[in-house]
Parts: structure tokens; C-alpha cells; sequence
């Protein structure tokens, strides 16, 4: 469930921050608060699931430089900056660098607690995507090499005769090898194992045309 999902408040105003942490566990989130960008980046708190709601001026790392390097880290963590009064061009620029939305202090507690919820739900389900990108790349490296074969010419829509053509074996042969391919990759019809295929980055050629 997306509300068992960690949010992290920074803000070096411990008022501010005390306050809105209390306000989201009120509001039935798990948050964990930080005094600074850097304590939290020393936290090592894991950056695949979850919420960062962060103050944009803060001294020492600023939430821009925040976003910067939480892209470097390649952290998968929904982002929520807080502006002061005349911040926007901050705001746009977190954004830009990937922020999940922006809200304008003073805020309205039922628009902070909506932009966290709605923030924990895109992580929830790119979680799920991560997840299932995982499980499928577990099932093709499974596979023999001819199989992965057989499931590239599938995945570029080509017909048994033609994979068989193609890797010079028999359309009987191909069959075998689809129906292991199939069984393997625990795909209940062939659009689901492209679609399977797909997740996982077997990309179709440029110039594949089913036939």
C-alpha cells in the first residue's frame, strides 16, 4: 500500500519541519525527518520507494542540489519541494530536474497531504514496474541462447517459417522452442510474452515487420 511507504521531511527550520511531519503521521504516513539534505543523503536511506518532501533554500546542499544528486544516484524517490514567496523560478527548475510537484509555503494542509499521497502512488506503481521489469529479467536469462533467439524473432512479429528460416532449423523445431520460450517465461499468450519482452527492453529491430 502506498501509505506504508517511507516519506522523508527536510527542513532545516525545525518548526516547519516538526510541523509537517507531524501533519503527515497524523494523516496515517510513516515520515522520518531530517535536519539537513547532507543527514539525509548520510542516512543511507534507501532511493527506490518513497517520498522526499524538501525545503528548496536550505544551507549546506539545497534542494536543487538535492534533486542533482539524487539523479546521479539514480534514486527512483517521488520529490516534493517547498517554496517561499517569490521561489517559483527555483520551483520550475526543480522540475525540471525531476521534481514530482511544488507547493508554496504557507500551504494548505489538505494540498501538502494530497501531494504526498498522490506522490506515494506513483512510486507505489513504479515500484511494481521495477518489480516486474525484474522478475521478467530473471525469466529471460533463463533461457538458452536459441530460445532468446526464438523470443527476439517473436518479439519483431515474425512467423514460425520465417524464424525458421532465419536460424536455420525446422518450423517444427521452432515450435519446440516457442512452446519452452512460453512455458519459461510463464506467459499465457503470445501478446503477453511481447508485452513481457518488452518490460524487460528486448526491443523490436527498427525495420521489423510482422509477416
Amino acid at each position: 500500500m502506498p501509505e506504508s511507504l517511507p516519506v522523508h521531511v527536510i527542513d532545516d527550520d525545525d518548526a516547519v519541519r516538526e510541523s509537517l511531519a507531524f501533519l503527515l503521521e497524523s494523516s496515517g504516513l510513516a515520515v522520518t525527518q531530517h535536519t539537513s539534505a547532507a543527514a539525509f543523503l548520510d542516512a543511507g536511506v534507501p532511493l527506490d520507494r518513497g517520498c522526499i518532501v524538501t525545503d528548496v533554500r536550505m544551507p549546506g546542499i539545497s534542494g536543487l542540489e538535492l534533486l542533482k544528486e539524487l539523479n546521479a544516484r539514480g534514486a527512483h524517490m517521488a520529490v516534493i519541494v517547498m517554496t517561499g514567496h517569490g521561489d517559483v523560478p527555483l520551483a520550475v527548475e526543480a522540475m525540471k530536474l525531476g521534481a514530482a510537484d511544488f507547493l508554496e509555503k504557507p500551504f494548505d494542509d489538505a494540498a501538502i497531504i494530497a501531494a504526498v499521497r498522490a506522490s506515494l502512488g506513483r512510486s507505489a506503481e513504479q515500484g511494481r514496474q521495477e518489480d516486474a521489469r525484474s522478475e521478467v529479467g530473471k525469466r529471460i536469462a533463463g533461457l538458452s541462447q536459441r530460445e532468446r533467439q526464438v523470443l527476439e524473432c517473436l518479439v519483431n512479429g515474425l512467423a514460425n517459417k520465417t524464424i525458421a528460416y532465419d536460424l536455420g532449423i525446422s518450423p517444427r523445431t521452432v515450435e519446440v522452442y516457442r512452446a519452452n520460450v512460453m512455458t519459461k517465461m510463464k506467459a499465457g499468450s503470445l501478446p503477453e510474452l511481447v508485452r513481457m519482452a518488452l518490460l524487460a527492453g528486448v526491443a523490436p529491430a527498427d525495420d521489423a515487420t510482422p509477416t
